[in-house]
């Protein structure tokens, strides 16, 4: 049976071998910690507490501001030094707490010690057999939940579609199409019974009549063998699409057309085919909220990388800062030349290592120069590789000469809001045009023309 895929895309190396065999091991907590308020799509949350104040673990630091927002917690206790604003990944910076990890500082002479209580607070755990969509969307919402495949989207409006909008599929994403990053593969591997539940928990929480499946790249052997067992133990219907290994599978409409055949309308989501799609860690997120009252306040992620010392695949705490990570990983080998937070065909070149790991954090990649140094860029010669790449079936030339003419209206006429960054023009483009920057250019020029000319 031939494999599974979509239109176009590309096949960079994927250096996976530098990480995949590494299990999952837990970083001690740092010394300190830079939680900020907005670690995902939409509005930042709103602070709760002061400096001076002790927290404890799992205890509710800021409060959703909105639909599209969601709560932070902390991810262990100690007490919040101030509210500064850092360096954030993407080159910004963002309001956030300085959280010092340890046991309440102890009273000054001649004071008397208040008792404190230190242990971590969990929500009350819900009994599987009984679930109701409700009670799951509300825990997803309560424990601040967002989506882990990048765009960090708040799961629970993710699970909450409107009436006219009938979802027939629910898909784990489990492609990990980016070059380098094994973590989702490491807990498909590790943690293959509660990805299970945590699929069927999701299906509760979609209702009656809703199909499971997970989609996993070729590449990945084992988990596909080790789905499928667990799958079987468990004795449900969840079905595995064994996927073509092709750069970006894991893209959500290239995962529909792929596994389903479904073609998502441009500038549509995925609910307008029927579908809901949800990553790995995303599904592992809910079944520990839901079963162990657990709320996020750890990120998977895998370094890795020719200019780290030591690849590792990790559980990090929210907060932590980069230079930590990588301190714990050996430091960078001389050869480094670029550290990208993220799979480095989306992720972001960081300028501070200040900046802390938050809740979607996949990845941290020490490049050399071998793998990261761009070539000088040339005169495009017309050889259309972009176009056949483009995944969305966008103009990738044609819209980067718009956008250095600056005629935003016009990039806006040929689609440029349904391009995805992905990178797969820039990868294959021989004349070294950064394409991906262009488009995003113009994309956020279209974002600030006046409404009447949208």
């Amino acid at each position: 049976m031939a494999l599974r895929t979509f239109r176009g895309g590309v096949h960079p190396h994927e250096y996976k071998e530098l990480s995949e065999n590494q299990p999952l091991e837990v970083m001690p907590p740092p010394a300190e910690l830079y939680v900020p308020f907005g670690q995902h799509l939409g509005k930042p949350a709103d602070p709760l507490v002061k400096k001076g104040t002790y927290v404890r673990q799992g205890q509710v630091l800021a409060e959703s501001s909105g639909f599209i927002s969601a709560p932070v917690h902390a991810p262990v206790s100690g007490t919040i030094k101030k509210q500064v604003k850092g360096p954030v990944v993407g080159g910004t910076t963002a309001d956030m707490l300085l959280l010092v990890p340890g046991d309440p500082a102890p009273p000054k002479e001649g004071e008397e010690a208040e008792p404190v209580d230190t242990t971590p607070i969990l929500l009350p755990s819900l009994p599987f057999d009984s679930l109701t969509s409700e009670q799951i969307i509300e825990r997803v919402r309560e424990a601040g939940i967002v989506g882990q495949g990048g765009a960090a989207f708040p799961t629970a409006v993710k699970l909450s579609p409107p009436p006219d909008k009938p979802i027939d599929w629910m898909i784990i994403n489990g492609a990990e199409c980016e070059p380098y990053l094994t973590r989702d593969e490491r807990l498909m591997l590790e943690r293959t019974a509660d990805l299970v539940e945590g699929i069927r928990i999701i299906g509760k929480a979609l209702g009656e009549g809703v199909n499971l499946g997970i989609g996993i790249e070729e590449n990945k052997p084992e988990a596909i063998a080790a789905l499928r067992r667990a799958i079987a133990d468990a004795g449900v219907a969840i079905e595995v699409f064994e996927l073509k290994t092709k750069y970006p599978q894991g893209g959500e409409k290239m995962l529909i057309d792929a596994a389903l055949g479904r073609q998502v309308p441009p500038g549509a989501l995925p609910m307008e085919v029927g579908c809901v799609i949800q990553n790995v860690g995303t599904a592992l997120a809910i079944r520990d909220a839901v079963l162990a009252g657990e709320v996020p306040r750890m990120a998977t992620l895998t370094v890795s990388g020719l200019g780290i010392q030591q690849p590792k695949n990790l559980q990090v705490l929210i907060g932590t800062p980069l230079k930590d990570v990588i301190a714990f990983c050996g430091g960078v080998k001389d050869t480094a030349r670029r550290i990208v937070v993220g799979g480095p065909m989306m992720g972001f070149a960081t300028y501070s290592l200040d900046a802390p790991v938050v809740k979607a954090t996949s990845g941290i990649l020490v490049l050399t120069e071998e793998e990261a140094t761009p070539a000088e860029e040339q005169a495009c010669i017309n050889c259309g590789k972009c176009i056949s790449a483009c995944p969305v079936n966008l103009l990738p030339t044609r819209l980067v000469k718009l956008a250095k003419l600056q005629r935003w209206e016009e990039t806006r006429d040929l689609g440029i809001e349904v391009c995805m960054e992905c990178g797969t023009c820039a990868f294959t483009c021989p004349a070294h045009i950064p394409l991906v920057q262009y488009l995003r250019l113009a994309k956020k020029n279209v974002r600030n023309l006046p409404r009447k000319e949208q």
